[in-house]
């Protein structure tokens, strides 16, 4: 009992105080009762001696005290490792064994199932969401049309303006129409768009399946026998790879635009003679070129928004982190597709 504990317990301390002994042994047999009082008051008694370097037992007892003792001690606290910090080299083979066996086969598998529900969807018509397709359209689409167009009419303005001062130094205006346009075709045109889209529309993606995951609306889509993927990043693909060649359409021609005003007023190019040297320089090859990587670029910024919003852990505060994290991811494999499409396709 608690109060039999407070008033033994200091005679005890009291009594022991003086033992000047390097080993005790503390008989249970005569003990009757024993509660959880009882057995704290024992700890401190067997600490304090332990401290001062007295070696101390329990011995004797019935099953019943025994037990008693045995639920309500302490757990010992094990004593602290001395492992050393793991050094530079065992961290980065950790995260890249990390990476490969974790990262990575989830990455593929989403990759998989992605394209297996986009393949299958494209015949069972009927069972897709019903409008979602023009939604999505409207809003990876048509909403950055503007954006889009601004960028890349100020991108081949500025290219002209830069190139114009050297190329006039040597007499070779009309070489300024041959770097406009194929530089926009091929490379600016796509590049330029996919980066805003990703900017604007991966990291929309990336947080509404982040947000949908930690307000369990993912675990909910699943209880009703609804495949989250098919349901939420299928649309989104079909929009994405609808609308993204037409963006980037759109964008060479306000780039090469952009590219005819400083032509016309530092090169004195008219625009007549502008639009003849396109059509000498301009091949169908370089067009679909641009369309090519505008559609890689569109499956790389839906499928990498999916797989950060999915990686979203159970606090809101993950979901900035992984739409920034998939903004910088998307717009990074969206350079090194381009890298890479850029050898293959010249």
């Amino acid at each position: 009992m608690l109060a039999t504990v407070d008033r033994l317990l200091p005679a005890l301390q009291s009594l022991l105080q003086d033992f000047s002994g390097r080993r005790l042994i503390i008989n249970l047999d005569d003990l009757q009762r024993l509660d959880s009082a009882g057995v704290t008051a024992l700890e401190v008694i067997t600490d304090q001696l332990q401290e001062r370097g007295v070696e101390t037992h329990l011995e004797g007892g019935s099953a019943a005290i025994r037990n008693t003792i045995h639920t309500f001690q302490g757990a010992e606290t094990p004593p602290a490792s001395n492992t050393l910090a793991p050094g530079w080299l065992e961290m980065l083979g950790g995260s890249t064994y990390q990476f490969l066996t974790q990262t990575l086969k989830q990455f593929f598998y989403l990759l998989a199932d992605l394209f297996y529900w986009s393949a299958a969807d494209l015949f069972r018509s009927r069972t897709s969401r019903k409008g979602e397709f023009v939604r999505q359209s409207l809003h990876i689409g048509v909403q950055a049309v503007p954006v889009v167009g601004v960028m890349a009419f100020l991108i081949g303005l500025v290219l002209a303006l830069q190139s114009a001062a050297q190329l006039r130094q040597f007499g070779a205006n009309r070489f300024i129409v041959d770097l406009i346009v194929i530089a926009m075709m091929r490379e600016m045109g796509p590049l330029i768009t996919a980066i805003i889209v990703a900017g604007r529309s991966g990291s929309a993606i990336a947080s509404e399946i982040a947000t949908m995951k930690i307000t369990e609306e993912l675990d909910a889509l699943t209880t009703m026998g609804l495949n989250p993927l098919r349901f939420m990043v299928v649309p989104k693909l079909y929009a994405a790879l609808f609308t993204m060649p037409f963006l980037t359409i759109f964008a060479n021609i306000l780039g090469i635009a952009g590219g005819m005003v400083i032509a016309l007023f530092y090169l004195d190019i008219t625009p007549i003679i502008f639009l003849n040297r396109m059509n000498e320089v301009l091949y169908f090859h370089d067009i679909m070129t641009g369309i090519t990587k505008s559609l890689v670029f569109a499956g790389i910024i839906v499928v990498t928004g999916s797989f950060f919003g999915q990686r979203a852990e159970r606090s809101a505060g993950e979901v900035g982190q992984v739409t920034t994290a998939a903004v910088v991811a998307s717009i990074f494999l969206v350079i090194v597709a381009d890298s890479i499409l850029g050898l293959g396709l010249y």
